[in-house]
């Protein structure tokens, strides 16, 4: 196994359920299921001096997090979304309002580097080996922005975007920026048609930029991989599965293995995410990462919320572990 680490940045908060609350924020979703696969995820977020920040807190502690990376704010509380469920057409949707102004927009810059510089100097892995997770939604203020920079520039890790763009919350600059900081990209297909209209000049013909209804072509996300000038980039399609474009001539179109009875979409992707970077922290073949993060996030499609519980993730590593790694070398 690598001994590569793994920094993840953004928001952790509250989601109002009509049901009730529930702990999320994509970083922190994928942060939690890296850290029930063992891989020690250094997360880096502020909360609220307030009943919802200690719930946090201790959610973090049950998943083994190391509050290491943890910010306390005295004046802003802990963010808060609330999720509307909508049923149309038997399919099962999520409108999310945002709230402004909350702990995680003022990430104090000092104190993540300094995070981030402590765990570096406890693990002898070379920092090219080191992994960034990050999102856009925890830069849309100046201070937690300032602070994601600040890490981006004292390390050489490879550094992994989940676009995530919720509702205008992202600023074109902040999109651009991010992506120009990104090695390996994941974006959905909502989000996909946003670059295409940021990125005019891709020079595939219109009616080729789709094999499929909704289903982009390889073609056209080669053309993005090279003009964003990225190592990877996939984009999660939902119930038609997933494409993937590299830099090494490697292509992939996964699809939904197996039948899963929803009970809610969240963190769906977080899933995909977390499992494509637990490939990388294990040495996987590229393929076979594909294969178990599209088979893992349709799992997480079938229980409440974003993440399991233990014996859930226990099944999973009993699989992966009994699975020859070279399955992953067919496509």
């Amino acid at each position: 196994m690598s001994t590569s680490t793994i920094c993840i940045f953004g928001e952790v908060l509250i989601d109002d359920f009509p049901d009730g609350p529930v702990i999320g924020g994509a970083p922190y979703n994928v942060a939690r299921t890296l850290a029930y696969f063992g891989c020690d995820p250094l997360f880096i977020s502020r909360i609220g001096d307030d009943p919802y920040g200690t719930w946090i807190r201790e959610d973090m502690h049950k998943f083994g997090i190391s509050d290491t990376g943890l910010q306390s704010d005295q004046r802003y509380p802990s963010g808060r979304v609330g999720v509307e469920i909508r049923h149309e057409h038997a399919a099962v949707s999520h409108q999310f309002h945002i709230l402004p102004d909350q702990a995680y927009d003022h990430i104090a810059s000092t104190s993540a580097s300094q995070a981030c510089a402590q765990r570096n100097a406890s693990f002898a892995a070379p920092p090219d080996r080191d992994i960034i997770y990050f999102g856009t939604l925890a830069q849309r203020a100046p201070a937690s922005r300032r602070a994601l920079d600040d890490i981006l520039k004292q390390s050489s890790a490879l550094r992994y975007l989940d676009l995530n763009l919720r509702q205008d919350q992202a600023s074109l600059d902040t999109i651009l920026r991010s992506i120009a900081a990104a090695d390996i990209l994941k974006i959905n297909e909502d989000e996909l048609q946003v670059l295409l209209r940021l990125y005019p000049g891709l020079t595939t013909p219109e009616k080729q930029q789709f094999s499929a209804p909704g289903i982009p072509s390889i073609g056209l996300l080669r053309e993005l991989l090279q003009t964003c000038k990225l190592q990877a980039l996939i984009v999660t399609l939902g119930a038609q599965g997933y494409l993937y474009v590299d830099g090494e001539g490697l292509e992939s179109r996964g699809s939904i293995a197996s039948a899963v009875d929803v009970v809610d979409t969240v963190g769906a992707g977080d899933a995909f995410s977390a499992i494509v970077l637990l490939g990388l922290l294990r040495d996987w073949p590229r393929l076979l990462s594909l294969q178990r993060a599209q088979a893992f996030a349709t799992a997480i499609c079938g229980v409440r919320g974003a993440v399991g519980d233990k014996p859930f993730y226990q099944v999973w590593e009993n699989a992966w572990s009994t699975t020859p790694l070279a399955a992953g070398n067919a496509q």
